[in-house]
């Protein structure tokens, strides 16, 4: 299975591991430590040494209750790192929902635009149909950032969550978007309770069968600390473990902020599936 961007064709027979920069002063675990320009391309630097395939930038937290931010200062935290970014020789993804920002990110040479509204916001759809190559993620999300856990989802997730995808991705591909360029994210922790976002892991490879490859963020996640009684600066084999278990259930993208020791994890994973192959 392969996955169209701007300047990549990415192979997802091995699983990708897509790795967090935070250039926000308020981002759920690592909120300030890469607000700079200089601090976050560092960190870029350094999640590629440690195994990354993909850097996803981001410049608006979208923790629960977590306020919107203007576009303008958007752009003033995004745009000179994606400047440095787009020149290590790896994909990269800016996580934003404003078309304003993904035309912008896309004119200096973006490869994928990762929305948590899937595109939802008036011209977002537009801005990628437009571009001739870019990838993009599709997320579900139940609500918006500021309500979502106030009041998450009722009923079965699973087939809500399945419709909403199948729905966004079509609608896309009827706007001209290749099917190659969409990747689906069932959006665990965005309006789903402890419970829903087991269900969605333990049932994600039923996401399969829309026949679009999946990307789990399962890291440093509420849901995590609810049955491990740990803080969230605290979890890191609770996110490695969930990487794991997504991708075992058929995930092709992870998005970690530990990418050194999901790296680790997964190269003893290929280990055991490479052993599982039977020799021609």
């Amino acid at each position: 299975m392969l996955w169209h961007t701007s300047r990549f064709t990415l192979d997802l027979a091995r699983p990708q591991i897509m790795g967090i920069v935070n250039a926000t002063p308020d981002s759920f675990s690592d909120g300030g430590r890469y607000l700079s320009t200089a601090a976050a391309l560092r960190q870029c630097e350094q999640l590629l040494q440690d195994g990354a395939d993909i850097l996803d930038i981001g410049g608006e937290s979208t923790r629960p209750g977590s306020p919107a931010v203007g576009l303008e200062e958007e752009l003033a935290r995004v745009l000179p790192v994606v400047r440095g970014a787009v020149s290590l020789g790896v994909p990269v993804s800016v996580d934003t929902y404003k078309p304003e920002v993904m035309q912008a990110v896309l004119d200096l040479g973006v490869d994928i635009v990762n929305d948590i509204w899937a595109l939802r916001q008036p011209g977002a759809a537009q801005v990628v149909a437009q571009h001739p190559r870019c990838g993009v993620c599709l997320m579900h999300m139940h609500g918006d950032p500021q309500t979502m856990q106030v009041q998450p989802m009722a009923g079965g997730v699973l087939p809500q969550v399945l419709s909403f995808l199948e729905r966004s991705a079509q609608a896309l591909q009827a706007l001209g978007v290749e099917k190659a360029r969409i990747v689906l994210d069932p959006g665990i922790g965005f309006g789903k309770t402890v419970e829903q976002n087991f269900a969605l892991l333990a049932r994600q490879s039923e996401l399969l069968a829309l026949g679009y490859p999946v990307l789990a963020g399962w890291s440093r996640k509420s849901s995590l600390g609810a049955v491990t009684g740990l803080d969230v600066g605290q979890r890191l084999q609770p996110s490695v473990a969930a990487a794991l278990l997504a991708v075992e259930h058929g995930a092709r993208v992870v998005r970690v902020h530990d990418v050194r020791e999901t790296a680790q994890a997964l190269a003893v994973w290929r280990a055991m599936a490479s052993a599982q192959t039977p020799a021609p």
